[in-house]
């Protein structure tokens, strides 16, 4: 099934989710991984030569909403970033980055890990 985020409203409640979990919108990325906990997905507007996101299924706008019982999640989350980012050839090193609400400058609010390589990253990020 077709996903991307750039489709999915901006704004604290901007993420809708249907009850099977799936996104309502139709979208135009295909997975590049898919669990029943999350998916995966190249960005569309990547800013390194690699840059996918990897999205719950559940709806969580941000991290600092996400609770304790959302541990086994989290960690899921990293586990598929660790293993897809060895599936893009990512050898050398890649960058995680989580934004959290607006200063942290979060526009899609649904929790999601952007994984960034290909390239040298500089430091600092913002």
């Amino acid at each position: 099934m077709p996903f991307h985020a750039a489709h999915l409203s901006p704004g604290r409640h901007g993420a809708q989710l249907g009850s099977s979990g799936v996104f309502r919108q139709r979208l135009k990325t295909s997975f590049i991984s898919k669990s029943i906990e999350c998916v995966a997905f190249t960005d569309v507007a990547p800013q390194a030569p690699t840059h996918f996101l990897v999205i719950p299924r559940k709806p969580i706008a941000m991290l600092s909403d996400a609770e304790d019982t959302d541990a086994a999640l989290l960690g899921h989350l990293m586990n598929v970033a660790r293993k897809v980012a060895k599936e893009q050839g990512l050898e050398k090193g890649y960058r995680l980055i989580v934004n959290n609400g607006q200063d942290g400058a979060q526009s899609v609010y649904h929790l999601h890990i952007h994984v960034m390589g290909g390239r040298q990253m500089s430091w600092p990020p913002g």
